[in-house]
């Protein structure tokens, strides 16, 4: 293909793969499946690659890619960034009549939105075309997160719109959020791999979008809703109201939010805001309250502003899901990889329906910012309604028999020294410490690991207390007359478990690579890495920059994954697990369940849920862990959840077990 050709190819492939990331990414309606998609975005690196003076900045080979900064930057954003006064329901009333009041319009119409809990952004297009973009910071300048807001693939890099009918320079602003499933799923992967978990969706997405590494930054599940279009000459907008406004940035290729209102007085909002504090659990994202604007932009330059926040639009928040309880100790948990994470046990509280007994407190840091005391009196809530966390200290409340908490200088479990490492506090003590190796034994034979039936936390803390397991290789010395004599055990669970530990050789190699506990390696990663590569051995021969051309493997991943293999220690375990018999080689199966996505919901018949897990995988597919619209088959079996009634509601094909094992059984010659 000569240069003219390929020119003409790339941007018609450009175009193509944009239109398909809109669909998917912002529409979530999919036309064409993942291998087509795939097809396309290599072709059109192939072409790139063969004509690197073809590749524009615009294209969607250059959303991840740039060298990580030294730091963030700081720009001037086009106008200032206000917050939002908040207001009860209750003032409602009082609000509406003073906008009146200043405008003269009697019911000048609202518009309502979720008040989405994420970070706010700007980002600048000039003709059409993404070229910076920012966090608020302190409303006039904000952090340039550039580089890191083009890896969000809700994020158009041109938009849908001819360049001759847009304004030279446009501003939009909108929120980056992680969605509550891709946060759980997010923070599930962050437990596999030994580090602490994110306390909420907010947090995760504003570290996330702060990284030096863009790279990194297009490894976290981010996305992003828009609410706002500025220009610097208003006559440019071809719109007059709020409403046209949201309209015409979903026309230029832009997700906005799906709830959004027309309201004329104060009952509509009312009813709004009940409506979606009722709604808040079964939506996708955090929402902490409602917002109303008026909708006549005309209206906004006769209300203008305060210093901070403007005159025509309000807040109103729902109330916190919170509880009142009591600290009654401090304790420090050592974790797999030896960091120590002070926990408080607490007087167990409702709440939202859950019994929280334990809370995190993250790190030494969170204690001292926050002030918290053995004794105290504390608010409670379940941050993105999963996990426990401490919100706020009711100081007024002590009695002054409170106790500081001080961090131990020496491991509570083995007594090594304790050192300091950024925010946190880590043992030393490595795997002679006993909390360490157990979690490590622990994790590797776990279900997403090697599947070691009776291998649970209370079997491994015995065999390790008596000396019966030193190191991870001593699991497959282990015999049945090691363990009859021990408390919890008789001569079937004995031979049940040894029989598991036998039959966990034959793993599949992806599930070796997991269970080794790499830092930065999920599940996920470990069967790209699988895929890649023929053995472990190769796999431990692999330098950072060939583990980078693996698609979804960043450098910080590469780098860990090499760390990992470079150490003297890891490869004498490696060696032994060999030696013991261990499967070392990836098994090649062609399948016709390639690229296939399966979700389970309900108990088989036929199968465990790993089972289940292995049949598809080996054959090409993937099995998820919630419902998306990335599902393409939902296999219900007896008792089935809530999986069931998302997946009708998303119209997504629902097999019984029958359906699902003839997809699964080869045809017959």
């Amino acid at each position: 293909m000569d240069r003219e050709d390929a020119k003409e190819r790339i941007e018609e492939l450009k175009g193509i793969i944009r239109y398909h990331d809109h669909l998917y990414y912002v529409e979530n309606r999919p036309e064409i499946s993942d291998s087509e998609y795939d097809r396309l975005r290599k072709e059109l690196e192939r072409l790139e690659g063969e004509f690197p003076d073809l590749v524009t900045e615009d294209s969607p080979t250059q959303r991840v890619g740039a060298e990580p900064a030294r730091e963030l930057g700081v720009v001037e954003h086009t106008r200032p960034m206000l917050s939002l006064d908040t207001a009860t329901i209750d003032d409602l009333e009082r609000w509406m009549k003073r906008v009146e009041d200043l405008t003269g319009e009697k019911d000048p119409g609202y518009v309502l939105e979720p008040k989405m809990d994420g970070l706010s952004v700007e980002l600048i297009y000039e003709k059409g075309e993404y070229v910076r973009g920012s966090t608020r910071g302190d409303g006039i300048r904000g952090e340039d997160v550039t580089r890191n807001i083009k890896t969000i693939k809700a994020v158009p890099l041109v938009l849908r719109k001819e360049k001759a009918d847009l304004p030279d320079l446009i501003a939009v602003r909108g929120e980056v959020l992680m969605e509550l499933s891709e946060f759980e799923s997010y923070n599930r992967e962050r437990i596999e791999k030994g580090l602490e978990p994110m306390a909420n969706p907010r947090n995760a997405a504003a570290g996330s979008l702060r990284r030096l590494d863009p790279r990194e930054t297009a490894e976290r599940p981010l996305t992003i809703y828009l609410y706002e279009i500025l220009v610097p000459d208003e006559s440019e907008l071809p719109v007059n109201t709020h409403w046209e406004a949201l309209g015409i940035l979903k026309e230029w290729g832009f997700r906005v939010n799906e709830n959004i209102r027309k309201a004329d007085g104060v009952d509509d909002v009312r009813n709004y805001h009940r409506e979606m504090a009722e709604k808040r659990d079964e939506l996708e994202y955090e929402i902490d309250g409602i917002v109303i604007k008026v909708d006549q932009l005309g209206l906004h330059r006769v209300l203008g502003t305060r210093s901070r926040s403007p005159r025509w639009a309000v807040a109103v928040k729902f109330p916190p899901r919170e509880e009142e309880t009591i600290i009654d100790d401090i304790m420090v948990q050592v974790g797999r990889t030896g960091k120590l994470t002070p926990v408080a046990l607490l007087r167990p509280v409702d709440v939202h329906g859950v019994t929280v007994s334990r809370a995190t407190l993250h790190n030494l840091d969170f204690i001292r910012e926050m002030d918290i005391r053995k004794g105290d009196h504390v608010k409670v809530k379940r941050a993105g309604d999963v996990i426990p966390e401490v919100s706020g200290v009711l100081k007024g409340k002590r009695s002054g028999e409170e106790e500081e908490f001080r961090m131990p200088g020496t491991c509570p479990v083995c007594g090594s020294d304790v050192v300091v490492d950024g925010a946190y506090h880590r043992c030393t003590g490595g795997l002679s410490c006993g909390a360490q190796l157990k979690r490590t034994i622990e994790h590797f034979g776990s279900k997403g690991a090697l599947d070691i039936e009776g291998l649970g936390g209370k079997t491994v803390d015995l065999l390790v207390d008596r000396g019966l397991v030193k190191r991870i290789s001593d699991i497959y010395r282990l015999r049945r007359w090691d363990l009859v004599s021990l408390e919890r055990f008789g001569k079937k669970s004995a031979g049940n478990l040894i029989s598991s530990i036998d039959e966990s050789r034959e793993k599949p190699l992806s599930r070796l690579i997991f269970a080794l506990g790499i830092p930065h390696v999920g599940e996920s990663t470990a069967r790209l890495l699988a895929d890649r590569f023929e053995d472990m051995d190769s796999l431990m021969k692999a330098r950072s920059e060939e583990l980078m051309e693996i698609n979804d493997i960043g450098g910080v991943v590469a780098d860990s994954i090499s760390s990992f293999f470079g150490e003297e220690s890891n490869r004498e375990v490696i060696s032994e697990l060999k030696e013991l018999g261990l499967n070392m080689k990836a098994v090649r199966r062609e399948g016709d369940l390639e690229n296939k996505i399966f979700l389970f919901t309900g108990g088989l018949e036929n199968y465990t849920r790993e089972e289940a897990k292995e049949l598809v995988e080996g054959l090409g597919g993937r099995v998820a862990s919630s419902v998306s619209d990335e599902v393409d088959y939902v296999v219900v079996g007896e008792n089935p959840g809530s999986k069931l009634s998302k997946a009708k509601k998303k119209n997504i094909t629902i097999i019984d077990e029958k359906e699902f094992i003839d997809m699964i059984s080869p045809s017959p010659l």
